[in-house]
């Protein structure tokens, strides 16, 4: 899911979770997610036996915040559908499985995208970010629960200003196109972000 996002997570996602107190203590700008400090997730139930968790190891976001009005911001995030990930041992690799087009079709839609359209705060440090998710040439909207996690400013390290989020968003794959082995394998696949946004340089 290349440009999911999601987003987000997510991607997505990610931007919502700002709204923790409807402001943040880091100045306005374009924020941009640290790659080594940023995860897509994604779990399905398999069989009703477990459920099954995998993760997407290239995806990108972008941030534009309004620090005074959350609310006012706004989030795109993708992710690379070929970058899946899963923990499987055997003969085939279940990652390309996974990216054929039996699921993702990376090949044939190479990024999945969600789009910021609102974002609504829920709580002291929870919101909601509708948007528009794209995957597999489709479109639906879509929406991220987020939570707020911290915002530094400097950040110790970098001495830098910084931002992290937590998202999950619950999506119907049919929907997508993506109805294989739909049944046994469940049609809702949850996606969860955790990310770090830094200043774009």
């Amino acid at each position: 899911m290349r440009h999911i996002l999601l987003a987000t997570a997510a991607t997505t996602l990610i931007l919502t979770g700002a709204a923790s107190a409807q402001s943040v203590d880091i100045p306005a700008g374009t924020y941009v997610s640290d790659p080594n400090h940023t995860n897509v997730l994604w779990k399905v139930s398999h069989f009703g036996l477990s459920t099954y968790i995998g993760r997407f190891d290239t995806m990108s976001a972008t941030l534009e915040l309004d620090p005074e009005d959350i609310a006012q911001s706004s989030l795109t995030a993708s992710v690379d559908p070929a970058s899946v990930s899963v923990n499987f041992e055997g003969e085939k690799s279940f990652a390309e499985e996974i990216a054929s087009d039996q699921f993702l079709n990376a090949a044939g839609f190479p990024e999945a995208t969600f789009v910021s359209k609102s974002i609504e705060i829920t709580g002291e440090n929870t919101g909601t970010v509708t948007g528009d998710l794209t995957l597999r040439g489709e479109t639906h909207e879509e929406v991220m629960d987020v939570t707020f996690n911290t915002a530094l400013n400097p950040h110790p390290m970098t001495e830098q200003p910084a931002i992290g989020f937590g998202g999950e968003m619950t999506i119907d794959r049919t929907k997508y196109g993506i109805d294989y082995l739909a049944g046994p394998v469940a049609q809702e696949v949850t996606l969860e972000i955790q990310a770090e946004f830094v200043p774009q340089s």
